[in-house]
């Protein structure tokens, strides 16, 4: 793992295959996300970047958010800066991944923000303990998760 401050991302992710829907299981409360439920993020590669759309529901309506994602250079793809409003770019490490890309967890350099993605909407308590026992080792707050509300539809 390549080391940064305070936190480790994975070796090498391909793009290709992480790229697809990914359904928020968990996250470190934040204020763009604030009441929401039903989030997923999905990844679209483009030339020179990768386009991001989040969706989410607040208050029974759905929203989009549109960004783009830029893959730092020599992070083995694992570290990338999303923007969603110009000028303003921000952290999105993957610091955990399944061999299989079936869920992921993404966080920054100072372990500020945290989630916790999936490939379904729901995921099973043994799938989930193993990956937030590792995030406890790693200095991550359990307490602080958000475990999101996601509906089957």
């Amino acid at each position: 793992m390549k080391k940064h401050k305070n936190i480790d991302t994975v070796p090498y992710v391909e793009i290709e295959r992480y790229a697809g829907i990914w359904y928020e299981i968990g996250r470190y409360p934040s204020w763009f996300e604030k009441d929401t439920c039903n989030v997923s993020a999905e990844f679209i590669p483009k030339e020179g970047y990768i386009e991001v759309i989040n969706r989410c529901e607040k208050s029974k309506k759905e929203k989009k958010t549109q960004g783009k994602a830029y893959i730092v250079p020599e992070s083995g793809n694992a570290k990338l800066k999303m923007q969603f409003r110009w000028p303003i770019k921000c952290d999105y490490w993957i610091i955990d991944l399944d061999d299989n890309y079936q869920w992921a967890v993404v966080s920054d350099s100072s372990q500020s923000s945290l989630w916790i993605l999936y490939r379904q909407p729901l995921i099973e308590n043994d799938e989930l303990r193993p990956i937030v026992y590792r995030l406890v080792n790693r200095g991550f707050d359990l307490a602080k998760v958000h475990w999101t509300k996601q509906e089957i539809k």
